[in-house]
């Protein structure tokens, strides 16, 4: 079920430049917040959502993804486990591209939901990490 490689390039070179990160807010003490910044540092347009629709990194936030009034390429997600398979499925309503479960996050039940629906899935993996990695 962990993604393989080329999975994992393909979202990060090839899916598309705007990533929603749900559970960024403002806290600079948060895991989301170091990674969206990585991501804007590699290219990435960040989109936070995050029920106080703060503004984050300097793009506007949005309470959900439904919210958001354009498409957005992969669903970066920072929220506990219990609730990430209804962000997942969530990502597939709005027609996101892939899905992006960060580090501790893993619900084999979305994964199989989100492949099932075409988009391509990675769980319990950082993009902060694979980026220079894979760089």
């Amino acid at each position: 079920m962990d993604a393989d490689e080329e999975t994992i390039r393909r979202i990060l070179n090839d899916t598309g430049d705007t990533w929603a990160v749900v559970g960024l807010s403002g806290n600079r003490a948060r895991a989301a917040w170091g990674v969206a910044r990585t991501l804007q540092q590699h290219g990435k347009r960040i989109v936070p959502v995050h029920p106080k629709a703060e503004t984050v990194h300097g793009e506007k936030g949005y309470a959900s993804l439904a919210d958001i009034p354009f498409g957005v390429d992969v669903v970066d997600v920072f929220v506990n486990t219990e609730h990430a398979g209804r962000v997942a499925d969530e990502a597939v309503a709005v027609g996101a591209r892939a899905v992006w479960f960060q580090l501790g996050v893993v619900d084999a039940e979305a994964y199989a939901r989100t492949r099932a629906a075409g988009l391509d899935m990675v769980m319990d993996r950082c993009p902060a990490i694979e980026l220079p990695r894979l760089g």
